[in-house]
């Protein structure tokens, strides 16, 4: 069965400028693996943190919500009160409760809000200075919509990785049940 290639390997993104596809690449492609990893989680696997490790619904909601914020700096604005709510509930499954579903359109919606916005962005603009945070830490457009896209494959690498622990553990304790269980009757 022949697979689709990764985003970078299809050629540009419709009316992406060339030196940002590489950031719609990074965040279409994470889009896309973030899906294969994680809507067929239940709930509680949703939250789960095997070892003590970030849950796969704490990074879906970091990715949203940091995609949303560095986009808000490189426009050179400055993130909003409810940018800051959401930050605050990120790794809460209770604030407000969400489903795997509920997480994967907030993180759809952020990319694709992300790739409108980069369809607007001019060249000539990527080296305009920004500012991050409430300390005003020096960066510019480019910087900017580079870090969300790098930040973005790191969380989504995490969510991979978790997914698969999180099935794995749920193998073994099926297999030990079963082992457990006597045949016959």
């Amino acid at each position: 069965m022949p697979t689709t290639p990764e985003f970078w390997l299809r050629g540009p993104v419709e009316g992406i400028p060339p030196l940002l596809m590489p950031v719609a690449h990074a965040l279409l492609q994470a889009r896309k693996d973030l899906h294969e990893a994680a809507e067929s989680l239940s709930a509680a696997e949703l939250w789960d943190q095997p070892g003590g490790a970030a849950s796969v619904g704490f990074h879906l909601r970091h990715i949203a919500g940091s995609v949303d914020r560095l986009f808000t700096y490189a426009h050179g604005e400055f993130v909003r009160d409810e940018q800051l709510t959401a930050l605050r509930r990120e790794g809460n499954p209770r604030s407000p409760p969400a489903t795997v579903t509920e997480l994967l359109v907030l993180l759809d919606m952020a990319i694709d809000d992300a790739v409108r916005s980069l369809r607007r962005m001019q060249q000539q603009e990527l080296l305009t200075p920004r500012t991050v945070g409430r300390a005003k830490l020096p960066s510019n457009v480019l910087g900017l919509l580079f870090h969300a896209a790098e930040h973005t494959q790191r969380h989504t690498g995490q969510v991979i990785t978790t997914s698969k622990i999180i099935r794995g553990l749920a193998r073994e304790r099926v297999a030990a049940s079963e082992r457990l269980t006597p045949r016959g009757g």
